[in-house]
């Protein structure tokens, strides 16, 4: 266990000598008014605006407390969890003290600048593994986060040179990484015949069915599984697989692979694999939220079963935290939210447009290793935003990833805008351009209504209420016209002044 998880752990595992979780006693000194965060034992005082203020704290971390479990750890820091940064370091010199003396260097400019590549990136990796700043994942290691938070930083720089290279000596330079590359691709024919019976094929007039069963149906089934666990909320996840699907529609002019049948569009993408994708994962979230996060050490467990489940568990979350967006509560959790889906679009459409205009067919293992490498830290920059927005006075800045990720996703971007421009700049068909039209401007409208002519309207009313309730002639020193009351009725006056 790490220091980061101890102090989780002793804090969210403390228990009073009543048997009380800190969470019900910090609920109930709330609802007394004896909680002061900035004071400790009996010393807790201070003046009405200072309690006032430490009420208001005290309820938002209460409320922030409401979306995370507790978490009970006896504090077990084994071999395991401990860094290991001086034996990293005496292996890597002995490795490098083996190349350098004992290791006869090959007469090969292509394979020594492949392999100084490989190892510059090695070197940079067990660096990274051992010195780079946790994240807010820690298991089943949090080595395992930061290998891959460093290969997000490799990645991104991969990316920054292709994007400083022409478009031909960036195609070829793929064939460093794989000799079958930098060659154009073949055109295939991806819309075809439609329909679902095909009664002039008697041998199988389900044939365009089945030819639609690949393996690319479990991959939208567990893509959707995943995306839900990272999400955590099943609008978003719905929202982004329909306008993913209308993205496809829109842009099938530009890549022929976006061309499907409507039934493959609407059947089986997004009321089978995804929904189904969906649907599970929103059951996982519920059994992670409902689950005990109760952590023993593995030599303090007695029985060989309960060791077995403690290692099985030990690749499941060490805490839990339930994602509540709220995108109406106010205008800048409403934009953080429309932002996220767009990169999330935006990701979805570099996957497809990246390998068109590099080069690469859609079964190459590159392809693949794209996808594992988003699964991967997807998860922890979906958590770093979330607390960026949901806590912005804890978590003063955005996550390391999620910097990362949002780094990538727009230089991806900006290599398929630079290798391919005529295929991003041909004319959307009318009828698209219109319909596009109107959801922005319905996104607008709703937008202005909401946060700020509603907001303005229940403001005006709030005052007027306010107004009409206000008591007259019971100490005040204004009349109903304003002028002042001196000694005795408003008679009175007027006949002094007459």
């Amino acid at each position: 266990m790490t220091k980061s998880e101890a102090k989780k752990g002793g804090l969210a595992g403390l228990m009073t000598a009543s048997g009380k979780s800190p969470a019900t006693l910090l609920d109930e000194q709330l609802s007394h008014g004896s909680f002061d965060p900035a004071l400790s034992g009996p010393e807790q005082q201070g003046t009405p605006t200072k309690t006032r203020a430490v009420k208001q704290t005290s309820r938002d971390l209460l409320s922030r407390r409401n979306t995370e479990c507790e978490v009970f750890d006896d504090g077990t820091n084994t071999f395991f969890w401990r860094a290991h940064t001086v034996t990293v370091l005496f292996i890597l010199t002995c490795v490098l003290v083996y190349v350098t003396l004992l290791e006869e260097t090959p007469q090969d400019t292509t394979f020594n600048t492949k392999r100084g590549i490989v190892a510059s990136i090695l070197v940079f990796l067990c660096f990274g593994v051992t010195q780079a700043k946790d994240g807010p994942f820690t298991r089943p290691h949090p080595a395992y986060w930061r290998f891959w938070l460093c290969v997000t930083v490799v990645y991104e720089l991969f990316l920054i040179f292709i994007l400083f290279q022409t478009v031909h000596d960036g195609r070829q330079f793929m064939k460093f990484i794989d000799p079958k590359l930098g060659v154009p691709l073949p055109e295939r024919d991806y819309g075809g015949n439609c329909l679902v019976y095909d009664p002039g094929n008697k041998t199988d007039p389900f044939h365009n069915l089945w030819d639609k069963m690949d393996g690319f149906v479990p991959a939208h089934f567990l893509g959707w599984y995943i995306k839900t666990l990272m999400i955590r909320d099943w609008w978003m996840c719905m929202i982004i697989s329909v306008m993913f699907e209308f993205l496809e529609y829109s842009l099938e002019h530009q890549l022929p692979n976006f061309s499907e049948c409507w039934w493959d569009h609407w059947i089986m993408d997004v009321l089978l694999c995804n929904s189904l994708g969906i649907y599970c994962g929103m059951k996982t979230l519920g059994w992670l939220s409902m689950k005990p996060y109760q952590w023993q050490g593995l030599w303090s467990i007695p029985t060989y079963k309960g060791k077995i489940k403690r290692i099985a568990f030990q690749f499941t979350p060490y805490s839990w935290v339930n994602f509540e967006w709220k995108p109406a509560s106010n205008l800048r959790r409403w934009l953080a939210v429309l932002g996220i889906i767009f990169m999330f679009l935006l990701a979805e459409l570099n996957t497809f447009y990246l390998k068109f205009v590099l080069w690469m067919p859609p079964e190459h293992y590159l392809v693949l290793l794209r996808l594992v490498f988003f699964v991967n830290v997807g998860g922890v920059a979906m958590r770093e935003i979330y607390d960026f927005m949901d806590d912005p006075k804890f978590h003063k800045k955005l996550g390391q990833q999620a910097w990362l990720v949002a780094a990538i996703t727009v230089t991806e971007f900006l290599i398929v805008v630079k290798y391919d421009p005529n295929t991003i700049m041909l004319p959307i068909p009318f009828f698209v351009t219109q319909c596009w039209f109107l959801g922005i401007f319905l996104i607008l409208s709703w937008t202005l209504w909401r946060f700020f002519i509603r907001d303005i309207t229940l403001r005006y009313k709030e005052t007027r209420r306010r107004q009409q309730e206000r008591p007259v002639g019971n100490g005040s020193a204004t009349g109903p016209s304003g002028r002042s009351r001196l000694n005795g009725s408003w008679d009175s006056v007027r006949q002094r002044r007459s």
